[in-house]
């Protein structure tokens, strides 16, 4: 099993997709070498793309409640590893989340069922791995395949 020591990661995506807000701005984080923006609607075929891909939909669908540079807000933090982002337990105030995120497939399960807040499930498979690829690129984490329900139990957040 190959493993990203992300201290916290899994916070990240709990935490991606928790608000639909319209709040443009995300995260700042620089797309991987190799990154242009995709000028069709085509589904992301490399981590790269998915990164870019969920840096805009991580400003539309979740800055209004984890904040702009994933800092959070009304939401938890969701960048920051240092800073407290992506627990392996969840807070003892958490409104949503209540297990363990071990892996990035943990935070995905999770995501898709319960993010946003109340539209579980709302957003396209490929919309839920892009968010997550673009917070573990603003965590330092890049792959070199394209995250997805394949490969995201082999990226290992906590033991």
């Amino acid at each position: 099993m190959r493993v990203m020591a992300i201290v916290c990661l899994a916070f990240v995506v709990s935490a991606f997709v928790a608000c639909g807000g319209e709040t443009a701005n995300a995260p700042p984080a620089t797309p991987p070498a190799g990154t242009t923006a995709s000028t069709t609607s085509a589904e992301p075929t490399t981590f790269a793309e998915q990164v870019t891909a969920g840096q805009k939909l991580y400003g539309d669908k979740c800055a209004s409640c984890h904040g702009a540079a994933g800092e959070g807000t009304k939401g938890p933090r969701v960048v920051g590893l240092d800073k407290g982002a992506l627990p392996l337990d969840p807070p003892a105030t958490a409104k949503f989340r209540k297990t363990q995120f071990h892996t990035a497939a943990d935070v995905a399960q999770f995501a898709v069922a319960s993010m946003p807040p109340g539209a579980g499930g709302s957003l396209k498979e490929s919309e839920y791995w892009s968010i997550l690829a673009f917070d573990l690129h603003a965590n330092g984490v890049d792959l070199p395949n394209k995250l997805d329900g394949s490969n995201a139990k082999d990226v290992v957040i906590h033991r």
